[in-house]
């Protein structure tokens, strides 16, 4: 009888929590507030792990959640949308600058010219533009492709259809923030939870006709692509953009020096309160495009631009909890789990406490009254404790010396660079032996820049591993699909979706599978690195006969740390048969090798010494633009040592032995002109 009744009250629930879906998703229209949603979702899977009999296909450990890339057509950027590293005090703003400087190699700083424009907090969008016509209209989705919006954009009054300005260039992507105004949002208070969501639910409106209901702004601020403008600085494209037509941030401005850039934004973040829109700081661009263009981007960030972010949000809660989780790399994080708090208009119920010196050091405990920060996109921490509302029976937590996962003794390894153990403890568990490691792992394998396989998120892996239908990566390519079609929330079309996208990502390059093996200190630019190098997934796999690993210290980039952690990866069991598996079920491709037909093709170059006018990563780069390839060691391999002030004697020596050719700064760039 109690069971019955336990499945009555869980199925009810889940009938609830369809409903309050449908009104969220569909209608942008939450019956309840994020914190209570939670609470209640939270209710649900509690349920279901105190009683494994529970099961729904609508279950919120089954739902990935809502997906707007079904409605919309997937188109890419011609020109990514990236993101911007952020910077929250006067010393951040600093060392932006000291890295521009020493990028460019400046002994005696210039004064850099900033275009300074506050970051206005709604929803980014890129309107390509041909002949003056308003061709297409994006949302920014993962930077590298966004989704066709178009028609829900032209309902937007703010926006041009078609510009006739003479000096309007032939092609190009404007790009600019889409929001709602804080008094129009009062009218639309009851169906949206704040101004950003309200911007966000307008633009997944499937009808124009319902998005144009919706009081939408654009705000221009900068390009993509581009053909034919004739614009040498940003404040200069600002203007033009008015003139244009559209609509630009009135506090815009142009600045010099960091004490001039302090002043601003104290003062717009005094104005802040009293504006008609929400921002989260300011972003500052070094106004020259050329410089711009000199500089460059670094991953998924440009090297001129950051966003000022305003002082974090806090508030006040109680850790009910202190939860130990387990990362692919086997570190252990302690997260406080935290009476559910709304922060900045987020609702925040876990924090982490970073490891167990920081527990220490600020003596956290169970059942602490602390303060809660959430600075921008960083992931909300424990300030501090109140000492005053502690309770004096209260312990202090004990962290485990053992893997909560799986058992075997935990470590903090030793840095030889720092001479001091690590602040972060791990499990000393090989691979894929630890439980949580391997769901982790697997996590990672099917994220977005490694194999990026969609439908297959991680709430599915977590329960795919449960059901044992998946226990390492090879296993996703040899799915029991009949199996999953069997299981609660899954249909012959769910499972012919999934199917189809695994199926899809099959071919791979051979940078994102090295990334997408999870090997500890190997990022997204390390993997190509190797990749570029090794050329082939045949080469890669042949490492673990060759034991040639200690040729992979002549890339440029590639130390005894990214080495070490190649060799205790191939001398794992387990790795080296995901890896003999995978190189059967997928195409991995080789590595591209761009510009290979330039002059300075299959010519290898090395500096020592200190370079005039030009940093070592723009001579790097000059290089590789040219074809040319950048190694670490003098060995036979080095066709040219390029040397610059104060060189080492070492490597001129031991290049004079080998009758490497040694060329001055000079002689080098001479060769280098004579190429381009």
């Amino acid at each position: 009888m109690k069971k019955k009744k336990i499945e009555k009250e869980y199925n009810e629930k889940i009938k609830k929590l369809v409903k309050f879906n449908k009104f969220y998703y569909e209608h942008n229209n939450p019956l309840i507030d994020d914190r209570d949603y939670d609470n209640f979702k939270k209710d649900i899977l509690d349920l279901e792990n105190k009683y494994s009999y529970l099961k729904n296909r609508n279950s919120p450990s089954l739902i990935v959640g809502f997906k707007p890339s079904k409605n919309f057509k997937k188109v890419s950027h011609k020109v990514p949308m990236l993101s911007l590293a952020n910077a929250f005090d006067k010393e951040d703003l600093v060392n932006f600058e000291k890295k521009i400087m020493n990028y460019l190699n400046q002994k005696i700083p210039f004064e850099i010219e900033y275009s300074a424009e506050p970051k206005i907090d709604g929803i980014s969008a890129s309107l390509s533009y041909k002949d003056g016509n308003l061709v297409t209209g994006l949302s920014r989705g993962d930077g590298k492709e966004g989704e066709d919006i178009t028609q829900n954009l032209k309902t937007i009054d703010d926006i041009p259809h078609s510009i006739l300005s003479k000096d309007f260039p032939e092609e190009i992507d404007i790009r600019g923030e889409i929001f709602i105004q804080n008094n129009d949002f009062k009218k639309l208070i009851n169906k949206f939870a704040n101004p950003r969501n309200a911007a966000s639910g307008s633009l997944r409106q499937k009808n124009p006709l319902e998005t144009k209901k919706i009081p939408l702004k654009f705000i221009a601020y900068t390009f993509g692509f581009e053909k034919g403008m004739k614009i040498s600085k940003q404040s200069d494209f600002l203007i033009k953009l008015k003139e244009w037509g559209f609509k630009t941030n009135p506090l815009n401005k142009t600045l010099k020096g960091i004490q001039n850039l302090m002043k601003n934004y104290k003062e717009i973040e005094n104005k802040r309160g009293s504006l008609d829109f929400d921002i989260d700081g300011i972003v500052y661009k070094i106004n020259d495009f050329k410089l711009q263009k000199r500089l460059g981007n670094v991953a998924n960030a440009p090297r001129w631009a950051v966003a000022h972010k305003f002082s974090a949000n806090n508030g006040v809660s109680k850790i009910e909890n202190i939860e130990i989780q387990i990362g692919r790399t086997g570190a252990l994080t302690p997260v406080a789990k935290i009476k559910p708090i709304n922060i900045g208009g987020v609702t925040v119920s876990n924090a982490t406490l970073h490891n167990e010196e920081e527990i220490i050091r600020k003596d956290i405990r169970i059942g602490d009254t602390v303060l809660i920060e959430r600075a921008g996109d960083v992931i909300p921490h424990v300030i501090s404790v109140d000492l005053k509302l502690r309770d004096t029976k209260s312990k202090k937590f004990i962290f485990p010396l053992d893997c909560p996962s799986c058992g075997s003794k935990t470590i903090k390894e030793y840095n030889s660079l720092t001479k001091k153990q690590d602040a972060v403890r791990r499990c000393t568990s090989d691979g894929f032996e630890c439980e949580k490691i391997s769901i982790e792992k697997i996590k990672h394998f099917v994220s977005k820049e490694a194999f990026n396989i969609d439908g297959l998120g991680k709430k599915i892996v977590e329960n795919f591993w449960k059901l044992n239908l998946i226990r390492l990566p090879q296993d996703i390519f040899k799915l029991d699909y009949t199996k999953v079609e069997n299981l609660d929330g899954w249909g012959k079309q769910s499972v012919s979706n999934l199917k189809y996208s695994i199926n899809l990502k099959k071919t791979i390059t051979f940078e994102k599978f090295i990334f997408a093996l999870g090997i500890r200190h190997i990022g997204l630019e390390n993997a190509k690195l190797i990749s570029k190098n090794l050329v082939s997934i045949k080469n890669f796999v042949s490492l673990s006969k060759t034991k040639k690993f200690d040729d992979l210290i002549n890339i440029d980039g590639i130390g005894d740390t990214q080495i070490n952690s190649i060799k205790n990866f191939f001398s794992n069991k387990t790795n080296l048969k995901m890896l003999n598996d995978l190189s059967r079920l997928v195409k991995v491709k080789d590595a591209v090798l761009l510009k290979d037909d330039g002059l300075l093709s299959n010519k290898s170059f090395m500096f020592t010494g200190k370079l005039t006018g030009i940093s070592r990563a723009e001579a790097k780069s000059l290089i590789e633009d040219n074809s040319g390839s950048i190694v670490s060691n003098v060995s036979k391999k080095l066709d040219y040592l390029v040397v610059g002030e104060k060189p080492t004697k070492r490597k001129i020596d031991l290049a004079n032995d080998l009758k490497i050719k040694i060329l001055s700064q000079s002689e080098w760039l001479k060769m280098l002109n004579e190429t381009s």
